[in-house]
């Protein structure tokens, strides 16, 4: 696991790393982005070390305490309704002179969460099938696009809990879609919309999004922490669509799935458990 308790700085160390000469001079108000937790605590911890001025824009339902990391950053937080944050970000561009970074829908990140499936095939060169936990894909299309653009033939599948399934109805309709009204235990992989590039890229390498409940994300929970890893919800959906036999037959087969995040409070986990 990555410093900051999750995958997301691979992608946004990529991003910052591939700023354009015109993304830094449009950039002189900082950066913004929005997000529920985890992207946006990679993002804050990158501005911190980097000494640039950021601002997040979270979700109302945000848990407090990882409001309160973020800002110990040093960042600015704004929390708004899901509803209303995309417009405050666009005025933060148009007013502040700020930089968006998107949380999920940029190619540089999508590169820079690829690198997990390039270890993949450093580790497991022959894996048969990798299933990833899906929020707005930007892992999902990043460990797809690295393993099928080196050769190998995985069988991959996405993971989302039935009551965030963007990216699964994007796949059924033949296009990007949005849920307003998105939500799930696992609010890192709840975005109100798919990204149009990581839909794209989905629909070109992954054999499949399934869905999975959120009691199913829980029991995974549990299952984790009895064997000594501790994750949070939007981390254990992977293994909950395997445990619950939603891959299909895997028996025989060299199997790769993630644990995408650790950022579940004491508090948090003990809810969970009971």
């Amino acid at each position: 696991m990555q410093n900051t308790g999750s995958f997301k700085l691979r992608g946004i160390v990529n991003t910052m790393a591939n700023l354009s000469r015109t993304d830094k001079e449009t950039s002189s108000g900082g950066l913004v982005t929005m997000s529920a937790g985890n992207y946006g605590r990679s993002f804050a911890y990158m501005c911190s070390e980097l000494g640039v001025r950021a601002k997040v824009v979270m979700p109302l339902t945000a848990p407090q305490n990882r409001v309160d990391i973020i800002r110990s950053y040093g960042v600015d937080v704004e929390k708004l309704p899901s509803s209303e944050m995309i417009a405050r970000v666009d005025r933060c561009v148009a007013e502040e002179g700020m930089e968006f970074m998107h949380p999920f829908d940029d190619p540089r990140l999508i590169a820079g969460h690829g690198s997990l499936g390039l270890e993949i095939l450093e580790d497991l060169p022959d894996v048969d099938v990798v299933v990833v936990c899906c929020g707005g894909g930007g892992l999902l299309a990043g460990i797809a696009a690295a393993l099928k653009l080196s050769g190998n033939e995985a069988k991959i599948f996405g993971v989302e809990p039935e009551g965030a399934c963007t990216m699964y109805l994007s796949l059924k309709e033949g296009r990007a879609v949005s849920k307003p009204d998105a939500k799930s235990i696992a609010g890192g992989l709840a975005p109100p919309f798919a990204g149009k590039l990581t839909y794209s890229i989905v629909k070109q390498h992954v054999e499949k999004v399934v869905l999975v409940t959120d009691s199913e994300i829980i029991d995974a929970v549990r299952t984790l922490y009895q064997n000594g890893i501790v994750a949070e919800p939007s981390g254990a959906a992977a293994l909950a669509a395997l445990r619950c036999n939603k891959i299909g037959d895997v028996a025989g087969k060299k199997v790769v799935l993630t644990i995408s995040g650790s950022n579940v409070s004491p508090v948090e986990l003990s809810e969970l458990l009971k």
